[in-house]
């Protein structure tokens, strides 16, 4: 008989790898599958989980019924984990734990992205705010209802970190079960860096394909200017659409291969041999070089002038931050508009947080037709 194959983490993984084998555990101990990791096992429950599909349907910039073209939630949280995968295989770390954190790090994102999330906070001041973050971990720990021994996924200590470690997230306090001043795995560190290269480019590309960026506009750009010029030179004749996409991946592709040279360098500097001596070490061993810094800050500022503020944009936040507060605003003075999983729960907690999980588990076109439902006298409920 064929026996399974079973990963070979102790030949494959650098040795400041995490390992499934080696890992913290579960809150609800469970024993270990035959030939799948635990790591696997968590990347799986995260992509079967009601929160995950949700992510199609929630705004990543446009919302989306604004078009088909643009990114979602969900698209975005795939290409992270692409380029997550890609910079893990290079530098030897655990491909399936980058892999779970990448798709659950937007697990708890509000409809209407980060203008949702923000009006959220605003309304929940009293009980502790809302950050989408910390939502993931609630949405994982608490708010799947999928198993019948526990509420949550139940996943692994590794990948729960990897949410609450999140660079976006450590200016709220970290419990204490997740050691506040331990420093997560490099597998967490790598999804923090490939978000931000995921977004960056990928909001470029939607911002030419949507028209309120221009040809023109771009190329202010050094980075831009720089890579069109090359890819001018090597494809003699080609419409700037197609020119577009190529240029897009060579800006990813500069970001990865920048960020893996750099970090293996920090790496050898830093003497880090395990696991052990990555948790030790005061800032994370992974990194940009001081060139690619620079164009990054060139591009951020590129795109908050240009991009996010532009009118359309700003229209759209518009209407979700009403959206948003309309709706939390009838929920909190009638709680019995709720459906009844969500009332159910309002025995233990306080009808804000209630109110501002059912909400941030919206796809934006729920949330839209929720709010048609509730205010517009000629909407069936």
């Amino acid at each position: 008989m064929v026996k399974p194959l079973i990963f070979p983490e102790e030949k494959i993984l650098a040795s400041y790898a995490a390992r499934s084998s080696e890992s913290r555990g579960r809150v609800h101990p469970e024993p270990e599958h035959s030939y799948r990791s635990a790591f696997q096992r968590d990347r799986e429950r995260i992509v079967h989980s009601t929160a995950f599909r949700r992510l199609e349907y929630k705004t990543q910039v446009f919302v989306n019924q604004e078009g088909d073209l643009y990114r979602t939630r969900l698209t975005h949280t795939i290409e992270v984990s692409q380029i997550a995968r890609s910079g893990a295989r290079a530098m030897g770390l655990n491909e399936d734990l980058v892999e779970a954190i990448a798709l659950v790090h937007d697990l708890g994102h509000t409809p209407f992205g980060h203008t949702g999330e923000e009006i959220l906070n605003d309304l929940t001041v009293e009980v502790g705010g809302f950050s989408h973050n910390r939502q993931s971990l609630r949405v994982v720990d608490l708010l799947e209802q999928k198993y019948p021994n526990f509420a949550g996924l139940n996943l692994t200590y590794e990948v729960r970190e990897g949410i609450v470690k999140h660079l976006t997230a450590t200016k709220l306090p970290i419990p204490k079960e997740f050691h506040p001043d331990e420093r997560p795995a490099m597998e967490s560190d790598l999804v923090d860096f490939s978000d931000e290269i995921a977004y960056n480019c990928h909001d470029i590309d939607d911002g030419l394909t949507s028209g309120i960026l221009t040809p023109e506009l771009v190329r202010t750009l050094s980075i831009w200017k720089k890579l069109e010029a090359s890819a001018v030179r090597k494809f003699k004749g080609l419409p700037f659409a197609r020119l577009q996409s190529h240029i897009v991946r060579e800006m990813i592709n500069r970001e990865v291969n920048d960020l893996v040279t750099t970090t293996l360098s920090r790496i050898e500097k830093l003497k880090i041999k395990s696991l052990t001596d990555v948790r030790k070490v005061k800032e994370s061993p992974l990194g940009f070089s001081a060139a690619l810094k620079k164009e990054n800050a060139e591009l951020k500022k590129f795109l908050n002038e240009n991009f996010y503020r532009h009118h359309r944009l700003v229209r759209m936040a518009d209407k979700a931050k009403r959206i948003i507060a309309e709706l939390f605003g009838a929920y909190t003075r009638n709680p019995d508009l709720l459906p009844p999983t969500s009332r159910a729960r309002l025995k233990k907690e306080s009808p804000k947080r209630v109110v501002a999980d059912y909400i941030a588990g919206m796809t934006d076109r729920y949330a839209i037709l929720e709010h048609q439902r509730l205010f517009d006298p000629a909407e069936r409920v």
